[in-house]
């Protein structure tokens, strides 16, 4: 009789090391904190090098293997994750300056802001330069693909296909021997820095109503986008749901759409979305849907306009939203990537004295941002999956005949 050993799935991976993050940040030396980030930091230089390298072989070879549609599908589907993104960032804006006034305080705000700028350095660091940026690498695959998926076989032969589909395994090869296993490394790492340096423990006791108002929004949105996916394939939402918990998981502790495509690539094909969809989209949509992001931006962004009497209405927001909707498409792949790229366009919301992005007003929005970052992250990238099974469902009905 053969006795099957015990595997420890992913899921269970990440929990215990978010939990180890937080027990080492809170009980142990600073010296053996430092030791854990910056083993955590050569990873995430590595990583930050894959990234675009990932986006780049994915989506060439999705949009490549579109034989038909390619050019629609993509329509469709920055048009949805554009469309969510509005959605989200408006809804929020309602929610939050209907709830905030009522538990909001100028000294809790304060607190939060004094956590900005504190985390641990690593003892030293290793650059590692992409070699591409991830916006470039995202409109490189997009000409590669279209042209593979329009020309070959007409006006090109099979050679440069073949090479991207060999790159595409050997990126395949390094993320599942070499980027899912050490994934926990990289969470650890994340929430030890957080819990050292007081941000972790600060947002839960001081601002625990915003926090959970957030969540909750995101959560909803993550429901309600699995319900619309689901209606439209006529699967069960809760099912689809359920497949996603261990993106939403991963993306919690790397605080990155993009460092989470692996593991959401799973996730799209545990929800029966086929491979050339789930691989156009999931790394497409890791870069240009950000609902969670604009979730937790807006709210921050009303948050603060309140507690300093700064005049806001969906006037003034949308406008901001539909900006920070093309803007953000460059941030994914660092923690914070959202809120840095919106800095600029801050003005927009605060007016142009209170909106200066080295002023004391956006650090105060920078704080609160990233101590939620990872939970609009997570719902970045549950979203995506959520797009992807509705453009699943229409290159099946609507295009692939």
């Amino acid at each position: 009789m053969k006795i099957q050993s015990f595997k420890l799935g992913l899921v269970p991976k990440l929990i215990i090391s978010i939990i180890l993050g937080i027990l080492i940040g809170q009980f142990l030396p600073e010296s053996l904190c430092r030791l854990v980030i910056t083993l955590s930091g050569f990873f995430s230089s590595f990583l930050k090098f894959v990234i675009p390298l990932m986006i780049l072989a994915y989506v060439t070879m999705g949009i490549a293997n579109l034989s038909q549609g390619a050019g629609k599908l993509l329509l469709i589907t920055v048009a949805l994750a554009y469309s969510s993104t509005l959605i989200a960032g408006s809804a929020s804006f309602l929610v939050s300056s209907s709830l905030f006034p009522y538990f909001m305080s100028e000294g809790a705000l304060e607190q939060i802001a004094e956590t900005a700028g504190s985390s641990l350095s690593p003892y030293f660091s290793i650059s590692i330069a992409p070699l591409l940026e991830t916006l470039a690498s995202v409109v490189l695959a997009f000409i590669i693909g279209l042209c593979l998926s329009t020309m070959r076989g007409k006006e090109l032969g099979d050679t440069l296909y073949n090479a991207m589909n060999d790159f595409s395994k050997i990126i395949d090869k390094v993320l599942h021997t070499v980027i899912i296993p050490l994934l926990p490394l990289y969470i650890c790492g994340t929430f030890v820095d957080m819990t050292k340096s007081g941000k972790t423990f600060a947002i839960l006791s001081i601002l625990w109503k915003v926090f959970i108002v957030v969540i909750l929004m995101h959560l909803v949105c993550i429901t309600f986008q699995f319900i619309v996916a689901g209606a439209i394939s006529q699967k069960n939402p809760f099912t689809l749901i359920k497949n996603q918990i261990p993106g939403y998981t991963t993306a919690l502790g790397t605080q990155s759409s993009a460092a989470s495509i692996p593991v959401n690539l799973q996730c799209a094909e545990a929800n029966g979305v086929c491979e050339q969809i789930r691989n156009f989209v999931v790394p497409l949509c890791a870069n240009i849907h950000m609902a969670g992001s604009m979730i937790t931006i807006t709210a921050c962004a009303t948050a603060v306009c309140l507690m300093n009497q700064i005049p806001i209405n969906l006037a003034t927001i949308i406008p901001f939203i539909m900006t920070l909707g093309i803007a953000m498409v460059a941030s994914p792949g660092a923690p914070g990537g959202s809120i840095m790229t919106a800095l600029p366009f801050l003005y927009m919301v605060f007016g142009a004295e209170a909106g200066d992005p080295n002023g004391p007003i956006c650090a105060i929005m920078v704080a609160l941002y990233i101590t939620q970052d990872s939970f609009g992250t997570a719902c970045n990238v549950s979203g995506d999956n959520a797009i992807g099974i509705v453009v699943n469902s229409i290159y099946n009905k609507y295009i692939a005949r």
